[in-house]
């Protein structure tokens, strides 16, 4: 009975996002007193703080692509020849300045506007739920911020030139007519940081589902340290992750929907309330007459061990598929559907305790700790493994340190960014796109790691708009 009223409340607040979204539209007109007007009660900030949430889950972000593109861009999966060539020019990597990835640069933009609208008033607020609802507020707009920085630009652990390479425009106003340059990649992080520090501070211990507590700032905290190579802070924002990382037995279920263990920022994805099939992301269809967008590659499916059922996560992550003529891929489960259902519609998971687990267990290696980074990567494997590899050192610890994360994170929006941190090339095999490694290969194979498209470009459109944006180098 306890779970069916936290539903039924869940129901109600997510439609009141959707709702409070769309009529705060309509009364924030552009002019400040009709602004300063409509934040004054608890209730409009609370409907103000909504509506960030809701543009979080835009079609380009993570409401859609933006669950697809970072796998798309790297080694992990490969385009099929009975799809739509969905984000193909993103996979061949052949985007330019007219066919990049507007939308995220426009999705990202408009959480950041609807978190500074809230963020510009709330200190003339004196409710209770001010500090929380702030805190809220710099969190989304540091994590927006930071997905567009990692995006556009490069990554301070990527190479020794970027740091001081264009980074991107960090928006604290909600002034359309404020056009500004982009800033130095360095710059850009140090404001995430002091955002999220100042949002760790404020925010609650513990928020209603779909929205972010302090234990999800303490694992965007620690990713943003990690890319800077800020390894001890990454340590300390990791160790302030309490939640427990999915055991064994309910990796599955995560990723089915009939478990919550280890999520600590999702967005539940009720039919008749958001009701998102994003799972067309990967593919559309049933496992045995399966449309697939994009199929596991050859080599990453035998990373899990195939079928031998040593890894848990190929049960949860890969599903043995087949289209209506009978050939076999390594469909993409992870977002596939509740159960037996192939509907597409599961929900949206954002943030997961095993990040914090992984983060630590990389900066603990970079600060030379191998006993305490393989301690620490063996908390995660011991629940992911029946027999598990626990005695490496050296670079071969490091390498299962990646390994880990790649596997933990597969189709889940991190891969092209790692790859990128780490100063390595995409590097994808000559295998096909069938199960057994038959069928058609990637048309193109590999990307340097000092290539430019490992930077995508910001779109025509924006540098119409802002003349004081610089277009990235190379395109």
């Amino acid at each position: 009975m306890k779970y069916i009223y936290k539903k039924s409340i869940l129901l109600v607040f997510i439609a009141s996002m959707m709702i409070s979204c769309d009529s705060n539209l309509e009364q924030l007109p552009s002019d400040s007193f009709a602004t300063e007007n409509a934040f004054i009660t608890a209730s409009d900030f609370e409907n103000g703080i909504r509506g960030v949430y809701v543009a979080l889950l835009g079609g380009s972000y993570y409401g859609g692509n933006f669950l697809a593109v970072p796998d798309v861009l790297s080694d992990n999966v490969i385009t099929t020849q009975r799809g739509r060539s969905t984000l193909r020019n993103l996979h061949e990597w052949t985007y330019n300045a007219a066919s990049g990835y507007r939308g995220l640069y426009q999705d990202a933009y408009t959480v950041i506007f609807n978190a500074n609208q809230v963020l510009e008033f709330i200190d003339g607020f004196e409710g209770e739920s001010k500090d929380n609802i702030k805190g809220e507020a710099l969190a989304l707009r540091a994590f927006a911020h930071f997905d567009l920085v990692r995006t556009f630009a490069k990554i301070p652990t990527q190479s020794s030139d970027a740091n001081g390479s264009l980074g991107i425009v960090y928006k604290s106003n909600s002034t359309p007519s404020d056009l500004l340059p982009r800033e130095s990649v360095a710059d850009v992080y140090q404001h995430i940081i002091v955002d999220l520090e100042e949002a760790y501070s404020l925010i609650n211990a513990t928020n209603p589902e779909a929205r972010l507590n302090k234990e999800g700032v303490a694992i965007l905290l620690s990713r943003a340290y990690l890319y800077m190579g800020r390894w001890q802070d990454a340590i300390n924002a990791a160790n302030n992750v309490s939640t427990n990382i999915a055991s064994r037995d309910d990796v599955v279920g995560v990723w089915e929907d009939s478990s919550q263990e280890g999520l600590v920022f999702w967005v539940p994805n009720e039919t008749g309330v958001i009701d998102s099939n994003i799972g067309v992301q990967w593919s559309q269809g049933s496992v045995a007459n399966l449309i697939p967008e994009y199929a596991a590659t050859f080599e990453f499916n035998a990373l899990y061990g195939g079928n031998d059922g040593n890894d848990i996560r190929r049960a949860a992550y890969i599903v043995d598929a087949t289209d209506d003529s009978g050939l076999a891929y390594n469909g993409v489960k992870k977002l596939l559907g509740r159960g037996t259902q192939t509907n597409g519609i599961v929900d949206i998971k954002i943030l997961r305790a095993a990040e914090a687990v992984l983060n630590k267990a990389e900066a603990q290696f970079m600060l030379g700790s191998e006993g305490p980074a393989r301690q620490t990567l063996n908390s995660l494997r011991s629940e992911r493994y029946i027999n598990a590899p626990d005695n490496e050192s050296g670079t071969a610890l490091r390498d299962a340190i990646r390994n880990e994360r790649r596997l933990e994170f597969g189709f889940e929006y991190q891969r092209i960014f790692d790859i990128k941190r780490w100063g390595l090339s995409v590097n994808r095999g000559n295998e096909g796109d069938l199960a057994d490694g038959s069928g058609t290969p990637s048309i193109i194979l590999n990307l340097a790691a000092d290539n430019f498209r490992m930077q995508l470009p910001i779109d025509q459109s924006s540098l119409i708009v802002n003349p004081s944006l610089q277009q990235n180098p190379g395109y």
